[in-house]
């Protein structure tokens, strides 16, 4: 049975000499990998389509179990991802944490909607870091969890000055910060980010400005969030953050040099 497919490149791997599987998540079928015959040739019809991040559609036989690729169009290369490093780096982050929270044959048109367009605005030129916390926030749902971002997850109080308690898996006042000697202070545009990633539509994305300072503590927070209740280790986080320090540093340096 041949299946016209909608998905996104994930991964791949090698498979004898010529040949690769390729590992999509799709509109139609969720996670699903093919071989692709000759694809590691470079004259190949299929070596282009094949790269990861690259949205296209694909022509796979084979319903069930691992299919072989016959055709695939791309609908977006992505790219502009591919010529940068640090684009790069976040996008091997995105679609890691996807390929890591799916299963094969489950489909999950919302977690595809947000995979594809994320992708493609930091194809776009948007801010990277904040499509990546974005994505993060997002899929806490995907992984079963969801923190209190509303209100005081002690209290129920909405106004005041607000950290993030890992403990107690939410926002935490001022009044209830006693319950938690470790929880982490976090500034009033931090606390309004999380709460709009968490919340609003990413088509919706606009153009958003976000200090570094800001970022570092979305970052910090999220990143202990993922530690302490996920239990994901990626491989990519690793290599994202290795980058994310040498561009800070790169950038701190820069601005020495202005002064």
């Amino acid at each position: 049975m041949l299946e016209k497919l909608e998905g996104i490149v994930l991964r791949t791997n090698d498979y004898g000499e010529t040949n690769k599987i390729v590992t999509m998540f799709t509109r139609e079928k969720g996670k699903k990998a093919a071989v692709a015959r000759g694809a590691k040739k470079t004259n190949s019809r299929l070596s282009g389509v094949t790269q990861p991040f690259t949205h296209g559609i694909f022509l796979v036989q084979g319903s069930r179990g691992l299919g072989t690729m016959q055709q695939g169009e791309a609908l977006s290369s992505m790219r502009y991802i591919r010529e940068d490093l640090m684009k790069t780096a976040y996008a091997a982050y995105i679609v890691e944490m996807t390929d890591r929270t799916t299963e094969d044959g489950e489909i999950n048109l919302p977690l595809f909607n947000l995979l594809q367009k994320s992708l493609e605005y930091i194809n776009e030129g948007a801010d990277a870091a904040i499509v990546t916390n974005i994505f993060e926030m997002k899929m806490l749902s995907q992984v079963g969890l969801r923190p209190e971002l509303s209100s005081c997850v002690v209290c129920g109080e909405t106004e005041g000055k607000f950290g993030f308690s890992i403990r107690e898996n939410g926002l935490i006042c001022h009044r209830c910060k006693e319950q938690d000697l470790h929880f982490l202070p976090l500034s009033p545009a931090s606390i309004r980010l999380l709460r709009l990633f968490y919340f609003f539509d990413l088509e919706r994305l606009g153009n958003i400005d976000v200090k570094e300072s800001t970022k570092k503590e979305l970052r910090a927070v999220i990143s202990m969030y993922y530690d302490e209740y996920a239990g994901l280790y990626l491989k990519s986080r690793r290599f994202l953050e290795q980058m994310e320090r040498f561009d800070y540093n790169f950038q701190a340096k820069e601005e020495t040099n202005d002064d």
